[in-house]
């Protein structure tokens, strides 16, 4: 493999490990209820986003170089819907998207990159298909952490640098990037 593709697949990997690391300590500061919440009508609830992403997950990566990534056994509208999955089912449905997903990633081999594959019938290179995913997946972790700091308040645990100690963390000594622990 090339060294530029070796390094795009490895480093696309490390983000995605380090995102679904920020959902997973996002999750352990939640109770069951937390994941039900919805703060008005139009939006997600953490539930609802993880049901949206492990579809997405399971759709686009289930035999990601044959066959087009949305699938017709998907039910992308049930995803939207309210279930009321428990923290552990939840958690099993979020490890289930990102399991498919990693398995695809690591299976990729150079000559991939520059092969095409479709989504909802338009061709994107492999390339491109996993720029897509690493800025949607990235989106709706955000929009996780969102709404869990509301449900939480003062007693959210930060997962980056807390308000206020950007110097202190600016001139220790550790690694910066936070993602190069997947290395």
């Amino acid at each position: 493999m090339s060294s530029l593709s070796k390094e795009f697949l490895t480093s696309s990997i490390r983000r995605f490990r380090y995102y679904k690391e920020l959902g997973d300590k996002t999750f352990e500061q939640l109770n069951d209820w937390d994941f039900h919440y919805q703060p008005n009508e139009e939006s997600n609830s953490i539930a609802i986003i993880i049901q949206h992403m492990a579809g997405n997950m399971l759709s686009r990566w289930t035999n990601f170089l044959n066959e087009d990534g949305e699938k017709e056994w998907r039910q992308r509208d049930d995803e939207f819907e309210i279930h009321e999955y428990s923290k552990s089912q939840l958690l099993e449905v979020w490890e289930k998207g990102w399991q498919c997903f990693f398995n695809t990633m690591e299976s990729l081999k150079k000559k991939d990159l520059k092969k095409t594959v479709h989504i909802r019938k338009e061709p994107l290179t492999v390339v491109d298909a996993i720029n897509r995913q690493l800025a949607h997946y990235p989106y709706h972790v955000g929009q996780i952490i969102y709404i869990a700091k509301i449900i939480k308040n003062n007693n959210w645990k930060s997962l980056s640098i807390p308000k206020g100690n950007s110097q202190t963390y600016n001139s220790s000594t550790q690694i910066k990037d936070p993602a190069k622990k997947f290395s």
